[in-house]
């Protein structure tokens, strides 16, 4: 038997986009005021965030609100999915904007799976309730780089604690391309490698509750 609710709901952004929002609320004591706004894999590649279900749940059974939706052009979503992602990084904001307003938080952690870490890394610092970013499995390899490398700048500079959570043998990006890129980053970062695990077996369910251990290790140390 889950330990938690679900809300169903639909954000409105300026530009008029619907992004159907799924909300896991603890049934018993919420822990404390932080929400984690879950922000799913590429679009282009069927994305969505059903794909998130297991480790919003998993938190919400810990004690956590955690917010997952579909962005533009997926699902019940309106709008269109853009190639490189940045029509999608107002999508972050405006959830989060929603979250702030409607959940009461002033403490909003950003997760990003996939594609979506540099989605959700481009709107860590647009959003001043956020307070931390976790990514698991960001794209940083020279082809991924093509379509994501010009969000890059944005997480790699923010002062905003950061967990960049990787397989050791992900088919986007190697642990060397990882630590290059977090050697010039701001702020304070951790990594988490998982030793022999590729990029979509990180993403499928039977890490999500690693993902959430994780998580809540990382809320825990600031």
């Amino acid at each position: 038997m889950s330990n938690y609710t679900l809300e169903s709901c639909t954000v409105e952004t300026p530009d008029g986009v619907h992004l159907r929002t799924r909300v896991f609320k603890p049934k018993e004591e919420i822990k404390d005021n932080t929400v984690i706004v879950l922000v799913h894999p590429y679009s282009i590649l069927g994305g969505c965030q059903a794909l998130l279900k297991g480790i919003a749940s998993g938190l919400a059974d810990r004690g956590y609100r955690a917010v997952t939706f579909d962005m533009r052009g997926v699902g019940r979503s309106t709008g269109r999915a853009s190639l490189t992602g940045f029509a999608e990084v107002k999508d972050v904001i405006d959830v989060c904007n929603w979250v702030s307003q409607n959940l009461t938080s002033d403490k909003i952690l950003l997760v990003g799976s996939s594609a979506g870490a540099p989605i959700a890394g481009s709107a860590v610092d647009q959003v001043k309730q956020v307070v931390g970013y976790v990514s698991l499995g960001y794209p940083f390899g020279m082809m991924a780089s093509i379509l994501f490398g010009r969000h890059h700048k944005a997480i790699l500079q923010s002062s905003k604690p950061k967990l960049f959570v990787m397989g050791t043998r992900d088919g986007f990006t190697s642990v060397k391309q990882l630590k290059n890129k977090l050697n010039s980053a701001a702020g304070h970062n951790e990594t988490h490698l998982i030793e022999g695990v590729s990029h979509f077996e990180m993403e499928g369910p039977a890490y999500d509750a690693r993902m959430v251990n994780l998580i809540l290790e990382f809320i825990a140390s600031f």
